[in-house]
């Protein structure tokens, strides 16, 4: 089983941080009608997490995915880290986010991801609260170390069931490998682009279970968060170090990245999140 998921923020973050020309607007247009037209050529569909205010500030790109047959979860409101907020705060910015996007394409939501993959050991009450809110599917674990956090407790890399105080959630983890004896991940982000083709695809093959994420970001030039951008978005406080550090992982492998996209989408096969939830005997 093969999942293609995108994480769609980019449009309402530059926004926020008052980076977004016309032109840059225009080449993450660009982007996604070259993205969903290569996922029609292939007949592949994919669930496209959107931020809730993608619904309400660019609602003309969430109809256009949704138009074109694909899956729409929710990518939390605002993009900020759910370890960043406190749990009254993560539930209203849920509920925004789900109204913004239910709002916008007139269906409900019930897919979810968490931003950076921000929940963890420390915020398992997350789930409680994606339950509530009416959220029956989520891929928010990332079951290794990682920058904001990652979640190396939760053990295996296979979809699972959560059980809430409102209910089930099915879990579909982020894939994992071993490299160099660290779990890691490898079949999305920075990550795809870091490792060779083969290195990716021969994992992917040998696995039952495998999903990948990507955004637009992930085959579009970035320009270098300044200090003020750094601390704004990643809501921290920015050193020398950890501006380049960003700077590099915004844009290594960029120029390789769509064709080797393009190749992974010619040599397996993917489902929606939905899809893959009712190919499961759970």
């Amino acid at each position: 089983m093969n999942i293609l998921t995108f994480d769609i923020e980019e449009w309402f973050v530059w926004e926020e941080l008052c980076r977004f020309s016309p032109q840059r607007r225009k080449e993450y247009d660009d982007m996604l009608a070259r993205l969903l037209d290569l996922l029609e050529e292939r007949g592949i569909k994919a669930t496209f997490f959107c931020v809730g205010m993608m619904g309400k500030n660019f609602p003309d790109v969430v109809r256009k995915i949704r138009e074109k047959g694909h899956e729409i979860g929710c990518h939390s409101n605002v993009h900020t880290w759910l370890n960043k907020m406190t749990p009254e705060e993560c539930l209203e910015d849920t509920r925004q986010a789900l109204d913004n996007l239910q709002q916008c394409i007139g269906e409900k939501v019930q897919s979810y991801r968490a931003p950076a993959f921000s929940v963890g050991e420390d915020s398992r009450w997350v789930f409680d609260i994606l339950s509530e809110c009416g959220i029956t599917r989520d891929s928010s674990v990332f079951p290794a170390g990682r920058d904001f956090g990652g979640f190396p407790s939760f053990g295996e890399d296979a979809p699972s069931l959560i059980e809430t105080n409102n209910g089930v959630i099915r879990e579909f983890p982020i894939s994992v490998t071993s490299f160099f004896g660290r779990k890691t991940a490898f079949s999305g982000g920075g990550y795809f682009r870091f490792f060779p083709y083969g290195f990716v695809s021969r994992r992917m093959k040998k696995r039952d279970y495998n999903i990948c994420y990507f955004h637009m970001s992930d085959f579009v030039k970035e320009k270098k968060f300044t200090k003020e951008e750094y601390e704004t978005y990643f809501k921290e406080k920015a050193s020398s170090l950890s501006l380049f550090t960003r700077s590099v992982k915004m844009n290594f492998g960029k120029e390789r990245s769509w064709t080797k996209f393009s190749r992974l989408l010619e040599d397996i096969r993917f489902v929606t999140l939905e899809e893959a939830d009712k190919l499961i005997q759970w």
